[in-house]
């Protein structure tokens, strides 16, 4: 999940179990120029602090507002909606025509949030079910469903980490590209058998483990909210997991070299049992084009890449005889 929703989350628990009386807020529907997407979440507290944001700020001044008035916490969740009129969406600062509907969550035990952190922080996935009638909320295991719904009774929530991006190689690219992903709200496994790069791995909140690639995309059986970057310039490595990768659902595949190299590896991938169309779905070389240089630059561009084509954005490779004396990006447009 966004990162920002994590920390109005933990903020929510922490200010509740502070004493405070709590509000949780979340955007569930939108029509026009919303400024938020569905889904968006802050939490107000009773004198009026708040974290998170649902709009460009003007709705959340009116919240503050309400909330220092007294008008909430209720003791039961309500909808509230912003932009209806014209002098409602001037006055709140929505662009024309932008409306909002927003659940508003009295927080209590019955919320369940230090339940919800925990199975967060245990990279499981899971969905928060709130009832609009009674405030109690079930915790079920989730599943790839749209990260929200709501039908007026229930608001359904989906939590979790809703992506995850296999790291092979646990070098020094490895660790920029983890680290970011990690912001990015991705489930972060690097893979390395190699004694002597595992044993300095340390990037905090990813997974480590010393199987050998293959082995490792065969067992966690990849999906479509999946990515797989492979970064050990060594092809006895980086290929294997390429051979079952490439035949997987995964929305993204890449792999560190220079154009020249890529080519090579498109070769020997093809003595093995992968169809051409399989082949073809491999980003190599890596990453959107931005001239860079640095191991950090590089994450930039793997990254770059990645979030594009995750959010549907067509990601169109050229390449230049300059990219065959690169460290590895690739050189790419967005479409």
């Amino acid at each position: 999940m966004d990162s920002v929703d994590l920390e109005v989350l933990k903020t929510a628990a922490a200010w509740a179990e502070a004493g405070y009386f709590v509000t949780l807020g979340t955007v569930v529907r939108t029509w026009g120029s919303a400024p938020r997407p569905v889904g968006s979440m802050l939490v107000i507290r009773e004198d009026g602090h708040l974290k998170g944001s649902v709009s460009g700020g003007c709705v959340e001044d009116d919240m503050m507002d309400r909330v220092r008035g007294g008008q909430w916490p209720g003791t039961t969740p309500e909808l509230t909606t912003y932009g209806v009129s014209a002098e409602q969406a001037q006055r709140f600062g929505l662009p024309c025509g932008g409306t909002l509907q927003i659940v508003l969550e009295p927080i209590s035990a019955k919320s369940r949030l230090r339940d919800l952190l925990v199975a967060i922080a245990q990279y499981r996935l899971v969905v928060r079910e709130l009832d609009m009638a009674s405030g109690e909320v079930r915790i079920v295991p989730g599943h790839h469903t749209p990260a929200l719904e709501f039908d007026g009774q229930r608001l359904i929530t989906s939590h979790g980490p809703r992506f995850r991006l296999v790291v092979i190689g646990a070098g020094q690219l490895s660790r920029y590209v983890a680290g970011m992903a990690v912001a990015l709200d991705y489930h972060v496994i690097v893979c390395d058998p190699r004694e002597e790069y595992a044993e300095e791995w340390d990037v905090p909140n990813t997974e480590l483990v010393r199987e050998m690639p293959d082995d490792l995309i065969v067992r966690l059986r990849l999906d479509a909210h999946s990515a797989v970057v492979t970064l050990t310039h060594d092809p006895k490595l980086d290929d294997m997991a390429l051979l079952e990768a490439l035949k997987s659902p995964a929305f993204y595949i890449g792999a560190i070299g220079s154009r020249i190299n890529n080519e090579k590896r498109r070769e020997r991938l093809s003595l093995f049992d992968l169809s051409s169309s399989e082949i073809a779905r491999l980003h190599g070389p890596i990453g959107l084009y931005l001239g860079a240089r640095t191991p950090a630059e590089i994450a930039v561009a793997i990254m770059a890449e990645m979030t594009a084509i995750k959010n549907g954005i067509a990601v169109l490779q050229t390449f230049s005889a300059k990219d065959s004396a690169s460290l590895g990006t690739g050189c790419a447009t967005v479409a």
